[in-house]
Order: C-alpha cells, then sequence, then structure tokens
C-alpha cells in the first residue's frame, strides 16, 4: 500500500534568477514514442559540460585545476537557467541560492591553502523547499501561506551539509505540504513552484512529493539533491524519473528543521543520478542530534562513509526474497523486472522466489489517520518554531489562509486533508494510539522483519512505482499503478530505488529494503545490480510520448 493510494484513495547567477521569474515557451518536441532515454541534446535541449557528472568526477576535475567550485556552480546555474523556466520548462526549482557563488569562493580558498574537507566540498546540493535553511532563500514547502519565511537557524542536514563544505544550490518544487493538503491532488503542483514536469516526457508526472528533486536530478540541474518521504515520496519520484533514491530508516538523519508531516515515518534521503553518488552523500549527514529524538537510537547503527560499502561484487551471495505482492504493475512493468531477477541471479545472488510480505495487518483507514494526527501535532511545532514573526502559526490558520487566497491556493483542488487533520484530538487519543501500534507491527515484525528472518535474507526486491502516468489537473493522480514503498515507509526501515529499465520511453526502478539499519547491506545490493545492468540514461525532454 503506498502514501499516494491512502493519501488519495482512501481519503545564484543573475540569468538564474532572471529565468525563475519568467515565464517559459512552449516545450520541444522530441523523443520517440518507443525508444528509451536518449543522450544529451536531445528534444531540442543543449548538450551540457557537465551531463552525467559524479562526485568523484567533480573533486576529480577540481583537484586537477581543470574546474573550480565556482565554475561548477556557475554551470549548475546556468543549467537551471536553461532548462527550468525556459526550453522543457521542468518548473523543478523554486529559486536558487543568491549566495551560492560566493560561497563556492570560499570554499576555492580552503582548498587552496588547507585542502577539501572531503567528498563533498564544493560540490552543489539542492533542497526539497520542505529543508529549512537560514539563509536568504525561504522555506515554504511549495505554499503561499509561508511565503517570505526564513527559519530563524538551518535544519540539522543544512548544517552538516555546510560542515562538509557542500554548497547549498537551490530549493526544490514539490507537491505542495508534501502532497497532505486535499484529495485529488496533483503530484509535483505548488502554488509557489506550478506544475513540476517530467524530463522524459513534459506532459507526465513527476511523481510527489519529492518531485522537483526526482526531475532535477535526473535533468543535471544539481550535482545532487535530497528530498524526503513519508509513504512512497523518494521511491516514487526516483524510479519515475529514472535516479536512484535512498529513503533511510527513521532516525539515521534528523527531520530538525524540516517541514513535517508524520514524526513516525517522516525521513529526509539523498536523490542522485547514481548509487555511488547517493552513498557518498548520505554518510556526512548522518549524527545524533537532539532536536529530533529518533536519531538517538542510530549511535552506533550509523556511518560517516557508506562509500566503503560499494562493491561491484556485491550480489555474489547475496539472499534476495521476490516481493510479488504488489498489485498494479502492466505486464511490461513486470516483464523489466523479470529480466531484473535474472540479472541478479546470473551476478550471483540467491533468489528465493517468491517471499512475499503477508496480507496487511491493518485496514485502509489506520495508516491515513496516523498521518492525520501526526501532521496536526507536528506541524503546529514546526510552525513554533519560527518565532513571532511566522507568516502563519498554526494549521487552522493555514486553512484560514488557503480559504481566503483559494484563486491562487487551490485552483486546482482542495484541503481536505488539512481539515481533516485539524479535526483530530491529541496524540494520546486511543485511536491514534492503537492505529500507530497496528500499523508498525503489521509492517515490521509481522511484515518485513518476518519475512526476512523466514528466508534469511539481506534484501527483499520489487519494482518501485508503475510508470509516469500523464498530468491531470481535472481528475488528479493516478493511482492505479503499483507501489511497493508502503511497508518500509511505514515501518521505517530503509528503501533504495535503482532504475530498472524503460517502458515506452518511460523509465521506472526497482527496490530493494530490508531491515532496520541496513542501509551497508542495501548500498552493496544496488550498487552491484547497477554495475550488472546500467539502466540510468539522460532524459528525452520529450513534448509527449503518447
Amino acid at each position: 500500500m503506498d502514501r499516494r493510494r491512502f493519501l488519495g484513495a482512501a481519503a545564484g547567477g543573475a540569468a538564474a534568477a532572471a529565468a525563475l521569474g519568467t515565464a517559459g515557451c512552449a516545450p520541444p518536441d522530441g523523443g520517440a514514442p518507443n525508444e528509451p532515454a536518449g543522450s544529451a541534446g536531445s528534444g531540442g535541449v543543449p548538450p551540457f559540460e557537465l551531463d552525467e557528472a559524479t562526485v568523484a568526477d567533480l573533486q576529480v576535475a577540481m583537484e586537477a585545476g581543470e574546474r573550480t567550485a565556482r565554475s561548477i556552480t556557475q554551470a549548475y546555474l546556468d543549467r537551471i537557467a536553461a532548462l527550468d523556466r525556459q526550453g522543457p520548462e521542468l518548473r523543478s526549482v523554486i529559486e536558487t541560492n543568491p549566495e551560492a557563488l560566493e560561497i563556492a569562493d570560499r570554499l576555492d580558498e580552503e582548498r587552496r591553502t588547507t585542502g577539501p574537507r572531503g567528498p563533498l566540498h564544493g560540490i552543489p546540493v539542492a533542497l526539497k523547499d520542505n529543508i529549512d535553511t537560514h539563509d536568504r532563500m525561504t522555506t515554504t514547502a511549495g505554499s503561499l501561506a509561508l511565503e517570505g519565511s526564513i527559519p530563524p537557524r538551518d535544519s540539522f542536514i543544512a548544517e552538516r551539509l555546510r560542515e562538509a563544505g557542500a554548497i547549498i544550490l537551490a530549493k526544490l518544487n514539490m507537491s505542495e505540504w508534501a502532497y497532505f493538503r486535499g484529495e485529488r491532488a496533483t503530484s509535483g503542483w505548488s502554488a509557489r513552484g506550478g506544475q513540476c514536469r517530467n524530463p522524459y516526457a513534459l506532459d507526465r508526472n513527476p511523481c510527489g512529493s519529492s518531485s522537483g528533486s526526482g526531475a532535477a536530478a535526473a535533468a543535471n540541474l544539481s550535482a545532487l539533491t535530497i528530498g524526503t518521504e513519508t509513504g512512497g515520496s523518494i521511491m516514487c519520484p526516483s524510479s519515475i524519473n529514472g535516479v536512484v533514491g535512498i529513503k533511510p530508516t527513521v532516525g539515521l538523519w534528523s527531520r530538525s528543521g524540516i517541514i513535517p508531516i508524520s514524526s513516525s515515518q517522516d525521513s529526509a534521503g539523498p536523490m542522485c543520478r547514481t548509487v555511488r553518488d547517493a552513498a557518498i552523500l548520505l554518510g556526512p549527514l548522518t549524527g545524533v542530534d537532539p532536536r529530533d529524538p529518533a536519531t538517538a537510537a542510530s549511535a552506533g547503527n550509523s556511518h560517516a562513509d557508506y562509500a566503503q560499502f560499494l562493491d561491484a561484487g556485491g550480489l555474489r551471495g547475496a539472499r534476495i526474497g521476490v516481493a510479488r505482492s504488489f498489485g498494479g504493475f502492466s505486464p511490461d512493468e513486470m516483464a523489466l523486472f523479470e529480466e531484473a531477477i535474472r540479472a541478479m541471479r546470473e551476478a550471483g545472488a540467491t533468489i528465493v522466489d517468491p517471499a512475499n510480505l503477508p496480507d496487511a495487518a491493518w485496514n485502509d483507514e489506520q495508516p491515513l489517520i496516523v498521518l492525520e494526527y501526526e501532521f496536526k501535532a507536528t506541524m503546529n511545532a514546526y510552525l513554533a518554531t519560527l518565532g513571532p514573526d511566522a507568516p502563519v502559526k498554526t494549521l487552522a490558520e493555514i486553512i484560514d489562509f488557503n480559504e481566503r487566497n483559494a484563486d491562487r491556493e487551490m485552483p486546482h483542488f482542495g484541503q481536505e486533508r488539512l481539515i481533516a487533520s485539524e479535526a483530530r484530538g491529541p496524540l494520546a487519543d486511543p485511536l491514534y494510539l492503537e492505529a500507530v501500534r497496528s500499523i508498525q507491527r503489521g509492517a515490521r515484525e509481522e511484515g518485513i522483519d518476518a519475512v526476512m528472518n523466514e528466508h534469511s535474507l539481506d534484501a527483499i526486491a520489487a519494482p518501485t512505482r508503475s510508470v509516469a502516468w500523464k498530468t491531470d489537473h481535472i481528475v488528479g493522480d493516478r493511482l492505479d499503478g503499483g507501489s511497493s514503498a508502503g511497508p518500509a515507509a511505514i515501518a521505517g526501515y530503509p528503501d533504495i530505488s535503482v532504475p530498472m529499465g524503460f517502458v515506452s520511453g518511460l523509465p521506472i526502478g526497482i527496490s530493494f529494503f530490508g531491515r532496520r539499519w541496513s542501509e551497508p547491506n542495501l548500498i552493496r545490493i544496488a550498487h552491484a545490480f547497477e554495475e550488472a545492468t546500467g539502466h540510468r540514461a539522460p532524459p528525452t525532454y520529450a513534448a509527449t510520448l503518447g
């Protein structure tokens, strides 16, 4: 069961800054209907000097003196200017950092005088617009209700990025309020950012709520991006935009300073073009944070360097369970999954097929009940951190703002989820306590843990999400496709999506998920699968694929 289903059904450079304020032109044609994604420059998009550049590539270039952090940052700002409000008009970026080039200059000087701090030194990273930064950018979750809001301090992960020498490049578009606003919603739409588009087919949806993170990573608008997930919002846009996403164990990365939905399920995570880059980004942002009690459990269970677990031969001897208990995938999508299983077996994995998760030990309403209770509590707590000058101070004020600005905030769908959440009581309510116990027991002890123990598995594999659907502001998102994100999301366990291939020119991913704190195993397996198959390919920027 994926979050989208139970939320929808159960209920910079001057050029870049100027581009973000201008109207885009009509998207170009490009891409044949049944071709996989093509090379850079397809669909009328000009070639990019840093196309598909990895963190290692950029570090080698900086160490050799061929590039600087400033030149790299400027190149990405120019790329944003060319693609995000012009050309294909991806609308994946809400705003760029006006201090990015200054920060890059300081990091270049530091490299010359004392050397780099580590693998992220001078590397641009773009953040989803619900992650606090105390700088000249705002943090709004895509909503006009928080327009102009600059938090009083960085989020924990922004602090860690700065300490590691990364350059916070931009804030990325997202499904407003992380897709927790209304029924019949459209993923990738926010009042501030407009409709984010899928770079493989511009009339297709990029999936939410980390839509901008997925699209920006796919289109090479930043070296690295970060998204957040409650119930599939890293997994789905990673799969649909043909990139790698890691949803860590809840508590591996702190959630302090992130506009929330759920205290039990929320997590931020890397969204990158390779498993290696995602692993490089994962480690430096770990750490115990007194502002997020969930991180206390990460002590002794986290690693400062997850790249150490990369192993091209990591499938040899691995026991992979095949979960066939997720419906909704098309025959073509399942054919790709069968090819993936064969590739893993040929690479030396022991395949346990099937290794199905049991029927959910919760009903369709319980996951939504949990989120409605937790959203009200965590949102009010977050807004309190903004101080007396916050544009809105409670969930009730957000609802009122939306009603007063319905023409701008609700042109396509309403705010039923916000209203339902506001009607919920405190987290001490028996209804909430029973619901959260039930769904976590079903996803953990009676779900993922039970299956992995029964078959002595290192990971469970399943298709991540069906291919992208056509964006439709009249009927909202298509909810009939398959998804495997639900169990790991509800359990708070790690999940990694890696490109698995293309169906009619649209990417689809394979997910590897497992026990709490099993990121090292999952990274080893996901990297080996990526090395054995090599399915990542740049977007075509096709106007449509039919």
